[in-house]
């Protein structure tokens, strides 16, 4: 199932953002982009956001990327949900900052005017655990380690 995992973090451009503040969760509908290992993703907001401000005080977050809008009616026993938890790292500074922006841009062209805007933050979110469903009860979980070349855990 690593090879699954592994193509929809990498095939696929939008995910499910979950942040949380003072426990108070926030979702938000995000383009992306991954590493060649699909240990980070990639994404940019303006700093004036909700998520934003929850990334600031709480570094810990969810994401989904799933395959509902590929299966319709009985195939949907058959769909894909692959909620990933890691933590937020701002690139602001860093040698990955216009690697990830440029990766962007690359795979989502319609991000260019977004990313030109002084207030917009690029960011990572680094992967810790991958939890696969297929289905109503098939249920497959990896450490990021075991997911990015080690040992299946």
């Amino acid at each position: 199932m690593r090879d699954v995992m592994q193509s929809l973090i990498t095939e696929r451009g939008t995910c499910v953002l979950a942040t949380a503040s003072e426990n108070k969760p926030h979702c938000s509908l995000m383009a992306y982009v991954s590493d060649d290992t699909g240990g980070e993703l990639y994404m940019a907001t303006q700093r004036e956001t909700t998520k934003y401000r929850n990334l600031s005080a709480n570094p810990w977050v969810s994401l989904l990327i799933d395959t509902r809008r590929e299966v319709t009616g009985g195939e949907r026993l058959s769909a894909k949900a692959l909620t990933i938890s890691g933590r937020f790292q701002s690139l602001a500074g860093t040698s990955k900052y216009p690697v990830a922006r440029a990766k962007l841009l690359d795979r989502h062209p319609h991000l260019q005017r977004f990313l030109e805007d002084p207030d917009v933050e690029v960011f990572a979110i680094k992967a810790e655990s991958f939890l696969l469903l297929v289905g109503l009860t098939e249920a497959y979980f990896e450490t990021a380690d075991s997911l990015i070349g080690g040992e299946p855990s």
